[in-house]
């Protein structure tokens, strides 16, 4: 598979999984401790401070490695809530069809209608935001996008010889959605998953920033930014890093997707 990848699809997953890698070892990597001040406030890049220092003090490499742990883990794990609960009521849906299908699809639009973010900081402003909480909160809210995709190609699959097969041998829904709709469906499902996990990592930075999001003393991108942004003012750098940080991730994921999404169909070859 990986033999004769594109040069974009090679430079998305080495900065990808250079991201990942140091996120699942940032106790190890990380040159001081997180919510350690060792400096002045803004110092500037140095021997000792490879990025300088924030606005009280901290080394601000060991801010962006914590920091990136914990959006990668956060977006992920919304990621994974977001495609196993959408992508499981979506084909539930597709397959039953009738008024299963109406009345799924009817409270999903009522849903969609109301931006993910305004409803986020309602729920947010009345509970305790943890990380478990984000995590709940931006699956369940972004399973709805989900929720369409998987529909829209679980109803193209269903109408398939092999799915009116599987019906006719009488086969379980369990069956047919497992073993028929879902092994087809995994290719727009798997390149749709990048482009969710982006959007999770701007949808919870975007949180901390407005300061419902990750809580002190966990640090994440969008709080760093958040922390540092009056240094724009006086020509300190420190809340550009997150933001380069966030968007480097984005562009390596997409073309991660982008590749995935052209090598197959959702269709191709029929049940494979």
């Amino acid at each position: 598979m990986l033999k004769n990848i594109p040069l974009s699809a090679a430079i998305g997953l080495l900065i990808t999984g250079t991201y990942f890698l140091a996120a699942i070892f940032a106790s190890w990597i990380a040159p001081y401790g997180m919510a350690e001040t060792v400096g002045d406030v803004w110092e500037p890049s140095s021997a000792q401070f490879w990025l300088g220092t924030d606005q009280i003090g901290r080394d601000l490499l060991t801010r962006m490695i914590y920091g990136g742990q914990t959006t990668i883990f956060i977006a992920t794990a919304a990621t994974i809530l977001s495609f196993t609960t959408g992508s499981v009521l979506g084909f539930l849906a597709a397959v039953s069809g009738g008024w299963i299908d109406q009345v799924m699809s009817r409270l999903v639009d009522l849903f969609m209608s109301i931006p993910s973010l305004i409803l986020a900081l309602v729920i947010l402003s009345s509970i305790e935001a943890t990380v478990v909480t984000l995590i709940v909160i931006m699956g369940l809210l972004d399973s709805t996008r989900v929720y369409r995709l998987a529909r829209a190609v679980a109803v193209d699959i269903s109408v398939m010889d092999y799915v009116e097969a599987a019906r006719l041998r009488g086969e379980k829904l369990g069956w047919i959605i497992f073993r028929e709709i879902l092994p087809n469906a995994l290719s727009p499902l798997v390149a749709e998953m990048g482009l969710r996990f982006i959007f999770m990592v701007l949808f919870i930075s975007t949180l901390s920033f407005l300061g419902i999001g990750v809580q002190p003393p966990l640090a994440d991108w969008g709080g760093i930014v958040k922390e540092n942004k009056e240094g724009i003012n006086f020509g300190i750098g420190a809340a550009l890093y997150p933001a380069v940080a966030i968007a480097t991730l984005a562009i390596s994921v997409n073309l991660i997707a982008d590749w995935i999404l052209n090598r197959t169909t959702s269709l191709k070859g029929g049940r494979g």
